[in-house]
């Protein structure tokens, strides 16, 4: 159903690894990766300063606020994932801090939405450094992603990569704050709603937990992510599912509430969406390999636009 792939055995050749990523992604969309290569001591590091952000007072972490898209504090109540589905969900329980790439155009258009200047806490100076190692080796490990997926299915490993020549994308650091802090959730209330990602590949690492993630696999219905602390947790987005003709599934999942038997759990989760070239023109592969002949090409930028407002709250 989900199984663990190891980048390395790919990297070495081993002919199994790309059948079991496509019978993965048709049927869940998710993967667990390891043979990644990022240390753990620098995840460690990132939670660490992400906690100490965390913890600040209210009225301090206010002064560095957004809305979703913008770079720096999503406060509880901002967020409703679920949303996304059509159905009007109550704001997702959590906080994030979020980051994206210094690499602006020179085009203000562009810029003003998708390369914003990052925000640094000066109350938190390790936070920087931490994250900017981090998200270096995510875009890495992300690159690989997006060649093992086009190998997957017998295309050039470059496909894909060279739609991502100046990408665009985002880290978010979520908070899930325990049930003692956020009260009982409200019925329909989630730390994160049912949602699938919008972009190419999710890369995440986080901490098992009695309110974890979940995900809804094909022919299934909802099940308990498996958790291996030595790998990432890797799921496809809806930008990767319409490349791919449908043939992939974009990997539906959530985040359970805090759970009564567990009023004092909190949970850090470290989230990189990668994406392609804002520009980049995405064409549905057609049959054999996707499953679909009547998709029409989407351009990255407004794609992900659309979906993005959709979980905006107020």
């Amino acid at each position: 159903m989900i199984p663990t792939i190891d980048l390395a055995a790919w990297r070495s050749g081993d002919a199994g690894v790309g059948p079991a990523v496509d019978a993965a992604l048709q049927q869940a969309g998710f993967l667990l990766v390891t043979g990644h290569g990022v240390d753990d001591a620098l995840r460690t590091e990132v939670r660490a300063a992400a906690r100490a952000f965390f913890a600040l007072p209210a009225e301090v972490k206010a002064r560095y606020a957004v809305r979703i898209g913008g770079r720096g504090w999503l406060a509880p109540g901002v967020e409703a994932n679920g949303n996304v589905e059509g159905v009007e969900t109550p704001p997702d329980l959590k906080e994030s801090f979020a980051v994206g790439p210094a690499t602006p155009t020179g085009d203000p258009k562009v810029d003003d939405v998708w390369f914003l200047p990052n925000v640094w806490p000066p109350e938190v100076p390790e936070l920087e450094r931490a994250v900017g190692r981090y998200v270096a080796a995510m875009t890495t490990v992300s690159r690989e992603l997006l060649e093992l997926c086009a190998d997957a299915l017998g295309l050039q490993r470059e496909t894909l990569t060279a739609l991502a020549g100046h990408p665009t994308w985002t880290f978010n650091i979520n908070r899930y704050p325990p049930l003692t802090e956020v009260g009982p959730p409200e019925p329909g209330q989630f730390r994160i709603g049912s949602h699938t990602d919008f972009g190419t590949v999710t890369v995440l690492d986080r901490e098992p937990g009695a309110g974890g993630l979940q995900v809804d696999i094909e022919g299934i219905g909802w099940t308990d992510a498996p958790y291996d602390r030595s790998a990432f947790t890797v799921n496809i987005g809806d930008l990767l599912e319409h490349w791919t003709g449908m043939r992939w599934r974009s990997g539906r999942h959530r985040v359970l509430p805090p759970q009564l038997e567990s009023p004092d759990e909190e949970l850090i989760s470290l989230v990189f969406f990668f994406e392609l070239d804002h520009d980049a023109l995405v064409t549905p592969l057609a049959p054999p390999i996707g499953r679909r002949a009547d998709l029409a090409p989407v351009v990255s930028a407004p794609f992900l636009r659309e979906r993005l407002d959709a979980i905006s709250v107020g």
